[in-house]
């Protein structure tokens, strides 16, 4: 078995590597396919047919469209397409950072898959830890109060035995966006 740095380590060669290669082949995307990937980090065109409607838009075929995706998403460039729920209009009107400790003697990435799999969570990061701030695992929780917030860190909390988090409820949503490439 590797050691957890080395492992580390070879992720994050490996992920700059991959960026590298990603920012040379998209510096060699067309126009056309710029624009496909403007329109599709917004809202897809509401109608059976999307890709044939921003492919109509473009002039290209629709076939084009979802060929030039595809090959994005097998390259890994792109992981999925979803559908963005509003949380507060459909009633989850509370959510929380929770920012966890996990000792250095627990397995960080075991405890993150048992978050994740959590419906609840929408969110689920780890990064370092400092003297000043311990916490090293972070997890957004989504529910409809802050009490069903924190019934649901104690079953986390009950099913992990971590014993040092934080919860950071928010007070106001500033900004939500997608990211823009192009």
């Amino acid at each position: 078995m590797k050691p957890k740095a080395q492992t580390c380590k070879q992720d994050h060669t490996k992920a700059i590597l991959k960026r590298d290669r990603m920012n040379e082949e998209t510096s060699q995307f067309s126009a056309v396919q710029k624009e496909i990937l403007r329109i599709v980090q917004d809202n897809l065109p509401d109608s059976p047919t999307p890709f044939a409607d921003i492919a109509s838009s473009l002039e290209v075929s629709e076939g084009f469209v979802i060929d030039f995706l595809l090959e994005l998403k097998d390259k890994g460039y792109i992981r999925r397409f979803g559908a963005t729920l509003r949380h507060q209009e459909a009633g989850y009107d509370c959510n929380v950072m929770v920012a966890w400790e996990i000792p250095p003697d627990e397995d960080i990435d075991s405890i993150a898959e048992i978050m994740v799999k959590r419906s609840e969570i929408s969110h689920c990061y780890k990064r370092k830890s400092n003297p000043d701030w311990p916490f090293n695992l972070y997890t957004m929780i989504h529910a409809q109060s802050e009490q069903d917030c924190e019934k649901i860190v104690k079953e986390i909390q009950s099913i992990t035995g971590l014993q040092n988090y934080e919860l950071l409820f928010s007070d106001r949503e500033l900004k939500k966006t997608s990211m823009r490439y192009f």
